[in-house]
């Protein structure tokens, strides 16, 4: 069982992929958004031809218009190893979203009940004042959690000032099985870094050719459909821009940027939560390293 994590643009999807084919595996991903069908872009699934050579699990589950977490997550995450292993086939989960990687494998944090008055209350402070407000009250009462959720994660942001107001504890102050010393299954970690400024070069890059691949078109179609997108949907960085352009709330140019900074900003949460894990093999990437020395390297610290 091999994990590969990494902030978002590092090269972890194609790593897989030469691996899994390698060693006849299949593969988990890791991701919040790839969940959603035909938001592909925005999200960057894997090519069509690439998921019809390899078995992919946990991409396109559930509709845009449902909401998803991590408890879906890790059930469906559970399901799908159990029947890699009853096919005996290897199991690889990739991806970038540091609380399912945190939950996987160490479990899920329970937390007090959800209060429904609260997060309608707070909803509604997010429409009237924008998401942006309650993000800074977060950076306030629980910088920690602030820095691990980003400012478009309108689910988390809410879950944690609920927590807050229901406890009066930070909500990182109760995440104790994070601070647990060893994954509950075995799993092989390996991280992928790139030095910030390589990384933010190919996140610019990544924006211009999904905005060249047709975003635009692929949010202007979901927004077509019968059913709204959900909150968590919306909320994905590169969709609730364009939607912000197609409402005429700002230019192309402006979405566009809006997009690089946001995914930067992401990037720097996804740092910050995976400095806090444990057992991780990283693999500093040199500019420009071949990605078949990347493979390369991997097969050597997996003795394959």
């Amino acid at each position: 069982m091999v994990l590969i994590l990494g902030v978002t643009g590092t090269g972890k999807g194609r790593l897989a992929f030469g691996l899994a084919e390698s060693l006849g595996a299949e593969i988990i991903s890791i991701d919040s958004m790839k969940v959603y069908r035909r938001m592909d872009i925005g999200t960057g699934k894997p090519p069509e031809e690439t998921r019809v050579q390899l078995q992919y699990h946990l991409i396109d589950v559930v509709e845009p218009s449902e909401s998803f977490s991590v408890g879906t997550f890790l059930d469906l995450a559970y399901e799908a190893m159990e029947k890699i292993k009853r096919r005996n086939k290897p199991v690889i989960a990739v991806g970038g979203t540091a609380l399912y990687i945190k939950a996987l494998l160490y479990g899920l944090f329970e937390g007090p009940g959800s209060n429904e008055q609260i997060r309608k209350e707070l909803r509604a402070r997010a429409e009237a004042e924008g998401l942006e407000q309650l993000y800074r009250q977060l950076e306030t009462i629980d910088p920690t959690a602030a820095e691990r959720i980003g400012p478009n994660d309108c689910k988390r942001i809410i879950r944690a000032l609920e927590v807050y107001k229901l406890t009066g504890k930070p909500i990182s102050s109760l995440q104790k099985q994070f601070n647990a010393e060893k994954p509950k299954n075995s799993w092989t970690i390996i991280g992928l870094r790139r030095e910030k400024t390589d990384a933010n070069s190919r996140i610019n890059k990544r924006t211009k050719k999904m905005i060249a691949a047709g975003l635009v078109d692929e949010v202007k179609s979901l927004l077509a459909e019968d059913k709204p997108l959900s909150r968590q949907a919306r909320c994905a960085i590169g969709y609730a821009e364009i939607i912000d352009y197609l409402n005429g709330k700002m230019s192309l140019e402006d979405a566009i940027e809006l997009i690089k900074k946001n995914t930067r900003r992401l990037a720097k949460n996804q740092r910050t939560w995976f400095r806090t894990f444990r057992n991780v093999n990283w693999l500093d990437i040199e500019l420009e390293e071949p990605a078949e020395r990347i493979f390369s390297r991997t097969k050597t610290l997996l003795r394959i």
